[in-house]
């Protein structure tokens, strides 16, 4: 009976605080764009923001140079 007078006021703080982030998260905004997230995913990371971005040469030229490596 002891342990329960314990329990019961620490799952009632535990509780308010779970509460509480969930509301500091709703104002923070964590919440305004749900879809977003998993809309990006599915795009290439070169169409983001609308700019395309130009390959690296040198990534290119050690690409190229793994391929002849190989042939």
């Amino acid at each position: 009976m002891e342990m329960v007078s314990f329990l019961i006021p620490v799952a009632l703080l535990l509780g308010l605080l779970g509460l509480g982030a969930f509301f500091w998260s709703i104002r923070s905004g964590q919440f305004d764009d749900p879809e977003g997230a998993a809309n990006r995913v599915l795009l290439d990371d070169d169409e983001i923001g609308g700019k395309t971005r130009e390959p690296d040469a040198k990534a290119n030229s050690q690409s190229d140079e793994g391929e002849r490596a190989t042939r």
